[in-house]
């Protein structure tokens, strides 16, 4: 596996791997890598002939200085971990390749990214739209693997690539989960060991929710009874816990097309957020 640091040797090989014919695919990450991170590198080695993996901790998603300052950063194992599972390459620029002096162009998405997680990070999607639109033109990536954890970043994604021409193909994969039920997810290494056994109560809650609107029951008085059970449990508050339209992200009060449940919660002081398919 090669490590690659710059945007003209990322290119050069990219170029290189295209004139051979082979299909490129990327997974952008910001390091800290877990076993979800691994599965979106397998489904890019079984879809395309060449991948890269991506390591940026990117600033401008940050909407809090102190957040961006204890984001784990692990390059050296994360690089090992990327090489067992057989990357090509490894891009992993740092800030001012990425964002050079004088950098002013932001990209982006509007109506998806005005509410859930864009009411309570304000400027994050800009962020996130701006470096992966960066990424898939630094790459030429043909395909881009993310994860369905970030449901609603993963619908941004997809909107801003086809209303940019972008020539990529946006794949969502699974949601990786422990044992217990709680989601992959790098923010899960700040938690101490007596908040990580509250923490599967945010998923356990919202799969009672999603079974009993299936099953009939009122919106509104099954996410509420969800929204009690995470904060009983030892969650010190939930930020978000709606039924939105799978695809467009707007609210539902009723279950009458493809649905999913998405959720934001403190526990200490990370942030968790999930999310589940409720199909009609």
């Amino acid at each position: 596996m090669r490590t690659v640091r710059d945007v003209k040797g990322l290119r050069s090989v990219v170029a290189g791997w295209k004139r051979a014919g082979q299909s490129v695919g990327v997974v952008p990450t910001m390091g800290a890598l877990h076993e979800g991170h691994l599965s979106l590198v397998a489904a890019a080695k079984a879809g395309t002939d060449r991948v890269i993996a991506t390591v940026f901790v990117n600033p401008m998603q940050f909407n809090n200085a102190e957040d961006l300052a204890r984001y784990p950063r692990t390059e050296d194992r994360d690089a090992a971990m990327l090489m067992e599972a057989g990357v090509d390459l490894l891009f992993a620029p740092a800030p001012e390749v990425v964002y050079p002096d004088g950098f002013a162009t932001t990209v982006g998405v509007s109506g998806l990214s005005t509410d859930l997680e864009g009411t309570f990070r304000p400027g994050h999607f800009d962020g996130v739209a701006t470096v992966v639109t960066k990424l898939l033109m630094m790459t030429g990536a043909d395909r881009a693997y993310f994860g369905e954890k970030d449901w609603q970043q993963l619908q941004i994604v997809r909107r801003l690539v086809r209303d940019l021409d972008i020539p990529a193909t946006i794949t969502g994969c699974a949601t990786r989960r422990e044992a217990d039920g709680l989601a992959m997810s790098s923010r899960n290494l700040r938690l101490s060991a007596q908040e990580r056994a509250v923490a599967p109560a945010l998923h356990r809650a919202m799969a009672a929710a999603a079974a009993a609107i299936k099953d009939g029951a009122p919106v509104p008085a099954a996410l509420a009874s969800a929204r009690d059970a995470v904060v009983a449990a030892g969650f010190a508050e939930v930020e978000y816990l709606e039924l939105r339209e799978a695809e467009g992200l707007a609210p539902l009060d009723r279950l009458d097309r493809p649905a999913r449940l998405l959720a934001a919660a403190w526990l200490g002081p990370v942030r968790l957020i999930d999310n589940i398919a409720v199909a009609p």
